[in-house]
């Protein structure tokens, strides 16, 4: 009889850490999700990784985005991607081709640049993970774990600076194995935008293929 309440007592305990773990969780990216509201718009530069061993390939990434709501104007890797809040347009200057699509919201919980500063906000469990030192930066790692069964994403960790409560980075890991990190170089709220940032003008792209999908 002793045994069964010992083990009671520590399932409830650590029950109840875990539900500590989580609220700790939810109050900081809370308060990263509210910060990042606040703000008119942000333009930040990246560099990150997607790697999957048994696939056999290892490729660096790199680019800058400029984000204002639900919209953005994003390049990764010499293309732009620009979205005005119903289409997306895919810029390809190294073979002069745009491709301009409509995006409707299927449910998924794809990471995108509309959605990198607020995905956690739902579709997620979140737990307190470890804290590293970068270069003087207190940075504290949430694992985000998909509530979906289905879910293309294995789990999360999401870096947080503890002082400003921007992002730091991602380390993502896929099902199928593949592990994506993605870091934050540079992060400028509230800058100066040109008013034609997330709008597409046909007359800059004189003699391109451009081609509208249905």
């Amino acid at each position: 009889m002793t045994r069964i309440y010992l083990m009671m007592f520590m399932c409830f305990a650590f029950a109840k850490a875990v539900s500590a773990q989580s609220s700790t969780a939810d109050k900081l990216l809370n308060e990263v999700a509210t910060k990042y509201k606040a703000y008119d718009n942000v333009v930040f530069t990246y560099k990150g990784n997607l790697k999957n061993e048994r696939a056999k390939f290892d490729t660096d990434i790199q680019g800058e985005a400029k984000l204002s709501g639900n919209m953005y104007n994003a390049t990764y890797n010499g293309t732009t991607y620009m979205y005005d809040g119903s289409k997306l347009y895919t810029i390809n200057r190294e073979d002069e081709q745009v491709t301009i699509t409509k995006q409707v919201s299927d449910g998924s919980q794809m990471i995108n640049p509309s959605n990198i500063m607020t995905f956690y906000e739902k579709g997620y469990t979140r737990e307190m993970d470890i804290i590293q030192n970068v270069k003087g930066r207190k940075i504290q790692y949430v694992k985000l774990t998909p509530i979906k069964s289905d879910s293309e994403y294995k789990n999360i960790l999401l870096g947080v600076d503890a002082n400003t409560k921007h992002i730091y980075n991602a380390i993502i890991t896929e099902r199928s194995g593949t592990i994506i990190t993605f870091t934050l170089k540079s992060f400028k709220p509230n800058e100066t935008l040109p008013k034609n940032s997330f709008i597409f003008d046909a007359s800059q792209y004189d003699n391109w293929d451009i081609e509208e999908m249905d």
